[in-house]
């Protein structure tokens, strides 16, 4: 959806913190955001570790449970690693929001953005291939998660965006 505002006046008393500051107010409020996001992003990625674990032991391929098959249970193991490192990601990113304030989470708010999409959609690919045709069907919601983290990727900006932002906080120590 586009729109267009022209010649549109904000009368001062009406402006929040004061004229030129638009987009400081509108990134305090997408930090916040950002780490529902995450958040949300982190339940998908349990919920598709619990789908992958219930076809690993109740799917057999070759006389035996997925589970006992190939890497699978190597593949459980690092979802479970990737989920528990995102999780302290997005609480660090939170619990500075709260106690230092905006400027002090901005990069950790940066990095949970392109952590907790890109995990989920690990997990959630592992799922689907976890449940082999299945898996892309409708007949599951894997599908519609991966496409909903996928398309999350985008919201709230780019993960090249975030990086840059990461990044460049990270130079600035050595400048």
């Amino acid at each position: 959806m586009h729109m267009r505002f022209t010649d549109v006046r904000v009368p001062k008393e009406n402006m929040i913190l004061g004229e030129g500051r638009g987009f400081e107010v509108a990134q305090g409020r997408l930090g916040p955001g950002r780490i529902h996001h995450c958040m949300r992003s982190l339940g998908l990625a349990e919920a598709a570790l619990k789908l992958m674990c219930e076809r690993s032991l109740t799917r057999e391929a070759f006389g035996r449970p997925l589970a006992k098959l190939g890497g699978n249970v190597d593949i459980i193991a690092q979802a479970r690693i990737e989920i528990e490192m995102t999780r302290l990601l997005c609480l660090k990113a939170a619990w500075l929001m709260d106690h230092e304030g905006t400027d002090a989470a901005q990069p950790f708010i940066s990095m949970i953005k392109v952590a907790a999409p890109n995990m989920a959609l690990k997990i959630i690919d592992d799922a689907m291939q976890m449940h082999g045709g299945i898996g892309i069907s409708q007949d599951t919601p894997l599908v519609t998660w991966y496409g909903h983290q996928r398309t999350l990727r985008f919201a709230d900006g780019p993960d090249a965006v975030h990086r840059m932002v990461i990044a460049r906080r990270e130079l600035n120590q050595y400048r």
